[in-house]
């Protein structure tokens, strides 16, 4: 139900805020007084476009709050849509004064699509000319389910059915992905081979090049080893033999200085150590080995990995390595993906099999309601003066799943004895089509929480005896859910638990428009006034009183 309308800045609206009744609200007002300003502004938290130019004040944005205390049944909405459910939610239209718009539902931005889909679910607003609800397929299956009592195993299907429709997405999703890896999959599996072949080593690189750097310069460091040994070893005036010969001098002179003998120790450490450099030096002149062989062996190699590494764009071992686990890895990926999508398949293969069963049992169970639906309506529409009005409920079985079963509901309308049933849209009058779907809800506000329903104009056309009876109709709805009813017939305005008057004030050169509850006595005059104009007698307000004494016994 709507708890609280918010309007500011809206048409002749500055500022109002109105707190409704949870049963039937009744609103009057003179013609012109702005009673459709009403209408306008919910219609902005059902996503109906918004045009500046019908701003109270050009310098500030319009804001549209609605309140909302929900039930469990709504919960869907909210799934559909990836919206949190709350209890209490709030639907809140905002307009710049450049024209931009924005939505929120519970604070969270939505789409005016979103909006629209959500709020024509929690108010539904019905004038004499909207027949779109009426030939909407939803709404038309929604009757036969109402009446059919299967609301938990419905909502169940429905949680199944999405939970079903997300996985096949994703198994969409998977397949493509997989498709697409396939095509590419012997590309990196030739890639893979090729790295793979290679057996490549961290650092493998950096050893080759110092090999071979080694090798082609193998003379050239062969000449300077053996050159070094001579130095110290071989030659006529070598090191070796001339430190020899000075530790021989310093021998025979140490024991007369200590000085001499400190010397004489450092100069034999020298040697030794001089000793050592020159046998590494001949050890290291002969692993110099030059091989041609080993030289071709080396650019071979050196000539793979450049390749591999001009192929794939780097400059590393390293980086190879890394690119032959990348592909490895996407390799496997591509066989636990497949297995994941058969995994997935036969999921949904179960999945639909439950849904299945579902889907039939809930088209056996609209089956039988048909025609208790069709009773239940026409009784209704006779009461409200359409004696020999019928409807006709078609069903058609669908051959696949959809969010509501398998079941396509159409309603066909009749307003007049010996006349063909045809599409309600087609054939029903403006009248006509006001008490029609005040049968509906009447009979479907029964058996589940519906919507906010909203009449306007339901009294076109209609009075005496007949409003009398479209009133009590009316009246007999506040107590399964929320109606507003727009009212010019004091016969309808007197079943309300609460009545709103909108009227027009004047003050500095500019017009307002307000809207206030009535209180007890208020609605008396106001309902006497309807019946005899300004000024009633006291004839009109012991009518008045007649009619609001009536609701009450």
């Amino acid at each position: 139900m709507l708890q609280k309308l918010s309007i500011r800045n809206y048409a002749l609206i500055d500022s109002v805020e109105l707190e409704l009744e949870k049963g039937l609200n009744i609103v009057t007002g003179e013609t012109g007084a702005g009673k459709s300003i009403m209408l306008g502004a919910l219609s902005l938290i059902l996503g109906q476009r918004a045009e500046t130019r019908y701003f109270f004040n050009q310098e500030k944005k319009c804001v549209i709050e609605g309140t909302f205390k929900l039930n469990e049944n709504s919960q869907h909405l909210f799934l559909e849509h990836d919206l949190d459910y709350q209890e209490e939610s709030i639907l809140r239209r905002e307009i710049s004064i450049d024209g931009k718009s924005r939505a929120f539902i519970n604070d969270t931005p939505v789409t005016l699509s979103v909006m629209k889909q959500v709020g024509e679910k929690l108010i539904d607003i019905h004038s004499q000319h909207a027949t779109q609800e009426v030939s909407d397929a939803a709404f038309q299956l929604s009757i036969v389910d109402t009446l059919a009592n299967h609301m938990p195993l419905l909502t169940d299907y429905r949680h199944k059915y999405h939970a079903y429709r997300k996985l096949s997405k994703q198994l969409v999703a998977m397949q493509t992905a997989a498709d697409e890896a396939r095509s590419k999959q012997d590309y990196e599996q030739f890639l893979f081979n090729e790295l793979e072949a290679a057996n490549l080593k961290a650092e493998e690189q950096e050893q080759l090049e110092a090999e071979l750097e080694l090798l082609n310069n193998a003379e050239s460091i062969k000449r300077s080893l053996v050159n070094s040994y001579a130095m110290l070893s071989e030659q006529e005036i070598a090191v070796l033999p001339m430190l020899k010969e000075v530790v021989s001098q310093l021998n025979s002179i140490e024991k007369y200085n200590p000085e001499y003998e400190a010397q004489n120790e450092r100069l034999k450490s020298a040697l030794i150590e001089l000793k050592d450099i020159s046998e590494e030096l001949m050890a290291l002149d002969e692993s110099v080995v030059f091989s041609v062989a080993r030289v071709e062996e080396i650019n071979t190699r050196l000539d793979v990995i450049y390749a591999l590494q001009q192929k794939h764009r780097v400059k590393t071992v390293e980086a190879l390595i890394q690119i032959r686990e990348d592909l490895s890895n996407s390799l496997n990926k591509m066989l636990s993906g497949d297995e994941e999508i058969e995994k997935l398949q036969k999921d949904l293969e179960i999945r639909r099999a439950e849904l299945e069963k579902k889907a039939d049992k809930l088209s056996q169970n609209r089956s039988k309601s048909i025609k208790n639906s069709e009773k239940q309506v026409d009784e209704i529409l006779m009461q409200v003066g359409m004696p020999n009005a019928k409807i006709h409920l078609e069903q058609t079985v669908l051959e696949d799943l959809g969010k509501d079963g398998k079941d396509q509901i159409t309603l066909l309308f009749s307003a007049n004895a010996g006349q063909a049933p045809a599409p309600v849209g087609k054939i029903a009058s403006g009248g006509e089509l006001s008490r029609l779907m005040l049968a509906i809800k009447s009979i479907m506000a029964k058996h589940t929480a519906l919507p906010t329903l909203i009449f306007d104009e339901i009294d076109t056309g209609i009075s005496g005896e007949t409003a009398l009876r479209v009133g009590d109709v009316i009246g007999h709805l506040e107590k399964n859910m929320q109606v507003l009813c727009i009212t010019h017939l004091p016969q309808i305005a007197s079943k309300g638990q609460a009545h709103y008057f909108v009227y027009k004030h004047e003050a500095k050169d500019k017009t307002t428009t307000g809207i206030r509850r009535l209180s007890a006595t208020e609605r008396v005059d106001a309902i006497a006034e309807m019946l005899s104009g300004k000024n009633p007698g006291s004839s009109a307000l012991e009518n008045a009183k007649d009619l609001l004494g009536y609701k009450n016994e």
